[in-house]
């Protein structure tokens, strides 16, 4: 696990761009974190990673966004109003994250009993008047991707 600290709004941005290139087919990120504290802002760097230019919205009543037109689908999910489980089933949540684009999940937490084994989870949370990042990652795939993230942020 590895804490950034991120002083605004750009940094995160930045940091979902640089967690997007890295990304490939089939890949889950697991944003969890406080209202407000950056998850949607982060993903906007994933889709512009992606090379997605769809204006991205929480999902919030939708539970998933689905964006299509970049180099790999991006599958947005908003699981804050998911009563179980069982019901991510029900709207094809193995097709998505079981498939060939990049599945996000904010508020994952809600859902740790169907998350795959193999993930990127982020944890932000405020600090003074910026977010600290927690990024822990799960499988070879996703520990090389990490590394690759370190990198490109010098840290």
């Amino acid at each position: 696990m590895r804490k950034i600290y991120l002083k605004d709004e750009s940094q995160t941005r930045n940091l979902g761009y640089s967690i997007g290139k890295n990304m490939f087919g089939g890949a889950v990120i697991c944003l969890n974190g406080d209202l407000g504290a950056g998850k949607t802002t982060m993903t906007k760097g994933i889709a512009t990673a992606l090379n997605i230019d769809d204006d991205i919205t929480s999902p919030t009543f939708n539970i998933v966004n689905e964006y299509h037109e970049g180099d790999l689908s991006l599958y947005h999910f908003d699981v804050y109003r998911i009563g179980s489980s069982e019901e991510m089933y029900d709207i094809g949540y193995e097709d998505y994250v079981y498939g060939d684009g990049v599945s996000i999940i904010e508020w994952s937490n809600l859902i740790d009993d169907i998350l795959p084994d193999e993930r990127l989870e982020i944890m932000l949370s405020y600090e003074e008047l910026g977010r600290v990042v927690e990024i822990k990652s799960y499988g070879d795939k996703y520990d090389e991707a990490f590394k690759n993230i370190l990198n490109e942020l010098g840290v």
